[in-house]
């Protein structure tokens, strides 16, 4: 069902393009007096197209990039370096997109998928009905001084409506309020591991073992803390919560 709404989204993302019916010269056979040639329909190439650009849309157009980022700033303030490995991380980030992701996956499988299989509406009529849930979702989750700074890089005027606001704008807008939201949780995580952190170096500098590695040291109390309160938990709890119950 997943992948089968990323490449229905993909192609709406092409729609202007999507619905062409030219074909794009592929090869010519010429048989003595006369030739004929062969083409391609750009429906295909839009397809093969929009196939290679599903991941960057998972991680522009979803959770993704959020969850991903604070994830990776929490094995840094515990100070592992390699654990939990990097496939662990995407492993979780993409769970938790698709299960926070669900009530905007919902609508678009039930308005414009299915309908669109059932043959009761057209492609395009299908685009445009499944392209709302992800524009409100990326609407609620963008910053309006991000939004207004796109605009003005565009050259747009900053009165659009929500329903004016093109994609080229809205997408790297929603991003970049992203990546502030996903250090703003970060920078929280990192305030306890850092207190443990100066307490273990003053302590040590107080014994006067300075040639000890204070990460050495605080190392298995960050781990212990964090286990204690579930600090797992804790983060996923914080980022469903941080996206407002979508």
């Amino acid at each position: 069902m997943a992948l089968g709404l990323f490449v229905f989204i993909g192609l709406g993302l092409f729609s202007d393009l999507a619905f062409a019916d030219q074909g794009i010269p592929f090869i010519t056979v010429t048989d003595g007096d006369s030739s004929e040639e062969y083409s391609v329909k750009v429906q295909i190439l839009i397809l093969m197209t929009a196939l290679t650009f599903l991941p960057a849309m998972l991680m522009m157009m979803t959770s993704f990039t959020r969850i991903i980022v604070v994830l990776a700033i929490l094995r840094q303030a515990l100070g592992l370096q390699q654990s939990p490995p990097n496939r662990i991380l995407i492993g979780i980030a993409l769970t938790m997109t698709m299960l926070l992701m669900k009530p905007v996956w919902t609508p678009i499988y039930d308005e414009a998928y299915k309908p669109y299989e059932a043959g009761e509406i057209t492609l395009q009529q299908a685009f445009s009905v499944a392209e709302q849930p992800i524009r409100q979702f990326m609407l609620t989750q963008t910053y309006e001084n991000s939004l207004e700074q796109m605009l003005r890089i565009a050259g747009d005027p900053l009165d659009l409506e929500p329903e004016e606001i093109s994609f080229a704008v809205l997408l790297p807008a929603f991003v970049i309020s992203e990546l502030k939201t996903a250090f703003q949780i970060g920078f929280m995580l990192f305030i306890p591991f850092l207190i443990i952190d100066i307490v273990v170096a003053s302590v040590l500098m107080a014994m006067g073992m300075m040639m000890l590695s204070p990460l050495i040291i605080s190392l298995p109390f960050k781990l212990m803390v964090f286990v204690m309160v579930d600090g797992w938990a804790m983060t996923v709890g914080s980022l469903s919560a941080s996206f407002g119950g979508l």
